[in-house]
C-alpha cells in the first residue's frame, strides 16, 4: 500500500504543470507590471525610478553628442626629465627649419635682379611692374619661390594687364620674412630694410623657456640686449648702463602688451601682440647709422633711445631725495616742476602702488617698476593703455564713470594750482560743461572710459584734470598752434 501510495504521488507532481505557464502567474505579472494594482508609494518609487532613468539617458546622450571635455591644464615637464629634453630639441629643429626658409642677402639680391630684368616701364606713372612667369620662377631659387604664388600676387593693385609694381611686392618680401640683423639695405627711394616679424618671431620662441607663447620680463630683457649690436645708436651704450637700459626698454612692451599684468604680477607679454604692436617698430628705428640723422626731438620722443633712458634714470634719482630707492607721495609731487595735483598723486599711489613690506602698515613706495609704468602713462595719454591707467585714478569712486562731482573735485586742485599762478579767474562749472561738450557722453549724466576712447581727446581731458600745465596748453591751444605755424611759414 505504501509503495502504491507514493506512486501516486510522484505521478501527480509530474503532473503539476511550471508556474509561468499557469493563467493566474501571468495576470498577476500583467496586473503588477502595469501599476494598476500597487499602492501610492510603490506607484511614486516606479515613476521616480523612469524619471531617473530618462535623465540619465538624456546626459548620456549629451556627452555623446559633446564628446570629451578638453584639457585646460597640461602640466609642464620638470626640468631635465626626457620629456622637457624632448620637447626642447623638438623646438630647436622646428625653429632650425624655420630660420633655414629665411632668405638671407644673396637670395633677396637675386630676387631684386630678376624683378629689374623682367620688369616694364609703365608709361604713366614710370613705375617698373611685373607678371608672374614660369621662367622667373626658375630663375628665382627655391627658397623665393614662395613668395611667387598667385594669392600673394593678389594681394597688391593690378594694372589691365594684370601686373604688379616691383617695389612693393619687393618692400613686402622684406617686411615679411627677414632678417637676423639689422642691416641698412639700399633699394630705389632710399628705404631702409627694417628687421623681419618672422626672424623676430623666431628669436623670441628661442628665449620662450616654457614654450608657451609669452615672454617673461628676464626673456626681453635678454632678446633685447641681444639687438644691441646691431642697433647703430646703443652700439657704444657705456657696459654698466646695459642692464638698466634693458629693464627700461622691455618694460613698454609689457605696459603696451599685457597693460593689466593679466598674465602674471609682473607680467607677461604675448609674443604675437609684441610683434603687433608699435613698440618693436620704434625699437628698431634706432639702427640708422648716424645720431645725425635723427633730430634731438625725435631721440628724446623715443623711448628706446639711449637719452631717453638715461633721462628717466636721472629724473628718478633727482626725485629721490632720500637714496632709498622708492619714491614716495611727497618726492613724486615734484614730478613735472610739481604740476600734477595733489588728488592725482593721491590716487596713483592708490590705484597702482603696492603697499610696502617695511616702514608701517599704511606705508606705500613707488618702485622703479611703478615709476615707469607711471611715465609711460603720461607720455602716452592719446592711447588706450595710457588712458585707461590714468582712469582708474580719475574714478574717485571706483564706479567706472565719471559724473559732474568728480570733475569738479578733479579740477579743483587744477584751480587754485591755476590761480597761485598769477592767471586769470575762472568758472569751474564752465570748464565742467566744456568736457562735456568735448567727450559728448553716451549717458548725460557719466563719462566712461569707452567715452574719452570714442572721442578722441581723452588725453586732452585728462591733462586738464591732473595737470596745471595740461590745462594751460588747451586754454592757450590757438596761440600754440599759430606759434608751430610761423617757423614753417619762415622756412
Amino acid at each position: 500500500m505504501y509503495s502504491g501510495s507514493s506512486d501516486g504521488e510522484a505521478s501527480t507532481q509530474k503532473k503539476i504543470p511550471a508556474a509561468s505557464s499557469m493563467l493566474w502567474v501571468r495576470n498577476l505579472r500583467r496586473y503588477i507590471g502595469s501599476g494598476a494594482g500597487l499602492g501610492s508609494e510603490s506607484l511614486m518609487e516606479l515613476e521616480t525610478k523612469r524619471i531617473l532613468l530618462d535623465i540619465f539617458k538624456d546626459k548620456q546622450q549629451k556627452s555623446a553628442e559633446a564628446g570629451t571635455i578638453p584639457s585646460f591644464y597640461k602640466k609642464k615637464p620638470e626640468e631635465g626629465s626626457i620629456s622637457h629634453r624632448v620637447q626642447r630639441l623638438a623646438k630647436y629643429r622646428f625653429l632650425k627649419k624655420q630660420s633655414d626658409l629665411l632668405l638671407n642677402a644673396d637670395d633677396l639680391d637675386a630676387m631684386w635682379v630678376c624683378l629689374r630684368e623682367n620688369c616694364v616701364i609703365d608709361d604713366a606713372t614710370g613705375a617698373e611692374k611685373v607678371s608672374v612667369s614660369l621662367d622667373m620662377k626658375e630663375q628665382i631659387g627655391p627658397k623665393c619661390r614662395r613668395f611667387f604664388s598667385p594669392s600673394n600676387f593678389m594681394k597688391f593693385e593690378k594694372d589691365e594687364s594684370g601686373r604688379i609694381a616691383i617695389l612693393p611686392f619687393y618692400l613686402y618680401v622684406m617686411r615679411t620674412n627677414e632678417f637676423h640683423k639689422i642691416i641698412s639695405y639700399k633699394i630705389p627711394l632710399d628705404l631702409d630694410l627694417k628687421v623681419s616679424l618672422t626672424q623676430a618671431r623666431i628669436d623670441m620662441s628661442e628665449l620662450d623657456e616654457d614654450s608657451d607663447g609669452f615672454l617673461q620680463p628676464h626673456e626681453m630683457e635678454s632678446y633685447i640686449r641681444g639687438l644691441i649690436p646691431n642697433l647703430a645708436q646703443l652700439r657704444d651704450m657705456p657696459a654698466a648702463f646695459v642692464q638698466m637700459y634693458c629693464r627700461i626698454a622691455a618694460h613698454k612692451f609689457f605696459f603696451f602688451c599685457d597693460p593689466h599684468k593679466r598674465v602674471t604680477s609682473t607680467g607677461k607679454a604675448c609674443i604675437k601682440k609684441v610683434l603687433l604692436s608699435n613698440c618693436l617698430q620704434e625699437l628698431m628705428e634706432l639702427h640708422q647709422e648716424s645720431e645725425e640723422e635723427v633730430t634731438d626731438t625725435e631721440q628724446a620722443e623715443n623711448w628706446f633711445s639711449l637719452t631717453s633712458a638715461q633721462r628717466i634714470c636721472d629724473m628718478f634719482l633727482a626725485l629721490d631725495k632720500d637714496m632709498n630707492g622708492t619714491l614716495s607721495k611727497q618726492e613724486l609731487r615734484d614730478y613735472a616742476d610739481g604740476t600734477l595735483t595733489d588728488i592725482f598723486i593721491e590716487r596713483v599711489f592708490d590705484e597702482h602702488v603696492r603697499r610696502g613690506k617695511s616702514g608701517g602698515g599704511n606705508a606705500r613706495e613707488m618702485d622703479f617698476e611703478s615709476f615707469l609704468d607711471f611715465v609711460l602713462a603720461l607720455e602716452n595719454k592719446d592711447t588706450p593703455e595710457g588712458l585707461t591707467y590714468l582712469f582708474r585714478c580719475l574714478d574717485l569712486h571706483g564706479r567706472g564713470f565719471l559724473t559732474t562731482s568728480d570733475i569738479h573735485t578733479l579740477f579743483r586742485d587744477v584751480h587754485q594750482k591755476w590761480i597761485e599762478g598769477g592767471n586769470y579767474e575762472l568758472c569751474i562749472e564752465d570748464v565742467r560743461d566744456e568736457i562735456w561738450d568735448m567727450v559728448k557722453p553716451g549717458d548725460p549724466l557719466a563719462i566712461s572710459l569707452a567715452d574719452l576712447l570714442a572721442c578722441k581727446q581723452g588725453g586732452t581731458v585728462a591733462s586738464m584734470l591732473i595737470d596745471v600745465r595740461g590745462f594751460w596748453a588747451h586754454d592757450n591751444r590757438e596761440n600754440l598752434l599759430q606759434e608751430e605755424e610761423e617757423p614753417e611759414e619762415e622756412q
